[in-house]
């Protein structure tokens, strides 16, 4: 059997909304025993709802590589379960508004006194203290707080709304799993487990780093759409082809400007990359030279033109069919449902000793409760007696 990073790894996901969910998938596509913790609403009544709900699940790379135990945490016995769990478990992800655990009974405290080898992870849109501890949000809330809202969009616009891909899943997802992964290499040296408080804001700023060195060197606050990076120069910017698609230009460097502007017929442009008196004319030249042809017939030609940085806008349906993307295996098929091949996103990091794997279609709700429950050793009466309760689902 091939050896995966994480597979020694028991992972109880108490998440729900994107961070958490996906820090669990990234631990899950590498080995991780990802059992899902879900509050037994919405269970399938029949086979027609069993099959739509295992359709969605399987089709939602967040849910893949895991396990589902439905459990309502407003019973006691249900906590009972969950402390049964964390007995044998190496890592606890939450993500309750800060107060709520300790509500539960499933705070660090109480199951850190269980299991003193847990790794406790709580993620949350600004963290444990401080005056915004209990202030709702998303995604767009927290880059508005952490500073980078600020620095997207139009020169003298508003600020341009992204996909929620920053906060909650690389401040969020990828740095709650990254955190983990490090408190258990640390768990190898001390022997204990720990509490890992993982804002979503602080994870923002945290990204953020490089452009603090001009702000806090020479008081430089970064602006929409003139800076060097965000839409400010000629060479690094988004031009409008003929057919309506859009080709990114990043030729900062000034062998990749050359390059572009000879295979542009403008050598009379090699040796001005940046220059500040020729910006508007630049700006206007590629403008109205994207124009003249497709964005794919730019590429085509641009691609084999030297060393020149470009690169297509593609919407989804072009990215995954993309060849590089395709060539690096970033679309897979995860496996089959009644006879339906499921496609999903591939696995990003490509580890050559011990790569991540796509092992299982996501669960319904409570779809393993009772192989967990009786792996537990709880028997077939009392499995029936919780279900009748409404205590598991």
């Amino acid at each position: 059997m091939d050896v995966m990073a994480l597979d020694h790894i028991k992972v109880l996901d108490m998440t729900r909304l994107a961070p958490g969910p996906f820090c669990t998938m990234v631990l899950g596509d590498f080995g991780a025993d990802i059992l899902r913790i879900e509050q037994p609403i919405g269970l399938p009544r029949n086979d027609e709802e069993r099959n739509t709900q295992k359709r969605e699940s399987a089709f939602n790379p967040l849910n893949r590589n895991k396990r589902s135990i439905g459990l309502n945490l407003m019973e006691k016995e249900a906590r009972e379960v969950v402390y049964k769990l964390v007995e044998k478990s190496d890592v606890y992800v939450e993500g309750f508004r800060p107060g709520r655990a300790e509500e539960m009974g499933v705070d660090y405290e109480t199951l850190a006194a269980i299991n003193p080898r847990l790794i406790y992870c709580s993620i949350s849109g600004y963290g444990q203290d401080g005056p915004y501890r209990g202030l709702v949000g998303h995604d767009l809330n927290y880059i508005s707080i952490g500073g980078a809202l600020d620095m997207i969009g139009a020169e003298n616009g508003p600020p341009a709304i992204p996909n929620n891909i920053i906060a909650d899943f690389a401040s969020g997802g990828l740095l709650a799993a990254l955190s983990i992964s490090f408190a258990i290499l640390a768990r190898e040296k001390t022997g204990k487990g720990q509490y890992i408080d993982m804002s979503m804001t602080d994870g923002v700023m945290y990204l953020m780093a490089s452009l603090t060195k001009d702000f806090f060197a020479a008081g430089k606050i970064p602006a929409k759409g003139s800076d060097r990076l965000n839409g400010g120069l000629p060479h690094y910017n988004v031009y409008e082809c003929k057919d309506g698609k859009y080709l990114s230009v990043g030729c900062l460097e000034d062998r990749f400007f050359d390059d572009l502007v000879r295979a542009l017929d403008r050598p009379d442009l090699v040796g001005h990359v940046g220059d500040p008196k020729q910006r508007e004319e630049q700006f206007s030249f590629f403008e109205e030279e994207f124009k003249k042809k497709t964005r794919d017939e730019w590429f085509n030609q641009l691609f084999n033109a030297g060393d020149v940085a470009i690169g297509k806008v593609n919407d989804m349906a072009e990215a995954f069919n993309d060849e590089q993307l395709i060539q690096r295996k970033m679309l897979v098929e995860a496996g089959n449902w009644n006879g339906e091949i499921i496609k999903q996103v591939g696995i990003g990091p490509k580890m050559m000793g011990t790569p991540g794997k796509v092992r299982d279609l996501g669960p319904f709700i409570g779809e393993n409760t009772n192989e967990v429950l009786d792996s537990l050793g709880y028997d077939s009466q009392t499995i029936n007696h919780f279900r009748e309760s409404g205590i598991v689902g």
